[in-house]
């Protein structure tokens, strides 16, 4: 047990000063040797949360600007066949539910959310599976110049943003880039630097944005579908090759960008795709109420 153990543990020390307030040190993840890989799963319920990239040796150092007392948590951590294991949950303390939030979120309200944040860094010299969920609040997201081999993001009314800030790509090839959005926001910038294999996403009553203006590192399949919300896709250049098939309800609205034409029943191309072609970016999209939209590179 001590072994399994070893692959991290908890302090607490120090403080900084920032645009926030008091930021203080609240977690510590250290590497262990024998830790090849990593898989997190961090759920924030309430809050602002922020993940960068660190040159550290740690697998996970998170900061505050609230005191233990004042959210509750749940961490656990194992080792098991080279893989280090952790799960970390932050729960925001509130005197309101988060019902009545999620409707002020939804429907207005001049009262703040929440003032609370977390800053998490994760180490570039490991490589990643991450699995973030959101409830409420705002997240950001930078993977710049990280090896993350799977991504899963879910949020429920927060608002996400992910972005490769610096313009360092996944320094590994991803197997899945997933992202699922019910009634909140979620942007992902220069997606194509993920060098994802495969890219799902799901809205429900949401909007999200998806931005693949860059030119395609590896070939890129879309699979995704559309509930009563809104999704926007932004296309590269050009002379990358593009294949979309819509599956569509007569209830929903598509909007087709002008170098998209149709070659089949719900199938349209721009002029450089040719069938087989290695480098295309392909979509498999399904819509029932609500709106896809596709814009050109400007």
């Amino acid at each position: 047990m001590g072994k399994l153990l070893s692959c991290a543990f908890l302090i607490f020390f120090g403080s900084i000063l920032c645009c926030w307030g008091q930021i203080k040190k609240q977690f510590t993840v250290e590497s262990p040797e024998a830790c090849h890989a990593v898989e997190l799963q961090l759920k924030a319920k309430v809050g602002n949360c922020y993940i960068r990239p660190s040159q550290a040796a740690d697998i996970l150092n998170i900061y505050s600007n609230q005191d233990l007392e004042e959210y509750g948590h749940s961490f656990k951590k194992e080792m098991k066949d080279g893989t280090c294991f952790v799960k970390l949950n932050l729960e925001q303390q509130s005197q309101k539910g988060v019902g009545q939030m999620i409707s002020n979120q939804v429907f207005g309200s001049d009262e703040k959310v929440t003032d609370k944040l977390w800053k998490v860094y994760l180490t570039d010299s490991k490589p990643y599976s991450l699995d973030l969920v959101y409830g409420l609040g705002n997240a950001n997201v930078d993977l710049s110049g990280l090896a993350i081999t799977k991504l899963k993001i879910v949020t429920g009314s927060a608002d996400v943003n992910v972005s490769y800030s610096s313009g360092l790509g996944n320094q590994v090839e991803m197997d899945t880039f997933f992202v699922k959005v019910d009634v909140g926001s979620l942007n992902v910038k220069q997606l194509s630097l993920s060098k994802s294999k495969v890219v799902m996403v799901d809205v429900g009553f949401g909007n999200m944005y998806l931005d693949f203006s860059n030119k395609p590192l590896t070939n890129n399949h879309v699979k995704g579908s559309v509930g009563a919300g809104n999704l926007v896709i932004h296309l590269p250049d050009e002379e990358i090759p593009v294949l979309v098939k819509i599956n569509e309800s007569w209830l929903c609205s598509i909007s087709l960008s002008k170098g998209l034409q149709r070659i089949g029943e719900n199938t349209f191309a721009n002029a450089a795709y040719e069938k087989d072609a290695t480098n295309a970016l392909t979509f498999d999209l399904d819509v029932s109420l609500g709106k896809i939209i596709f814009r050109e590179k400007q």
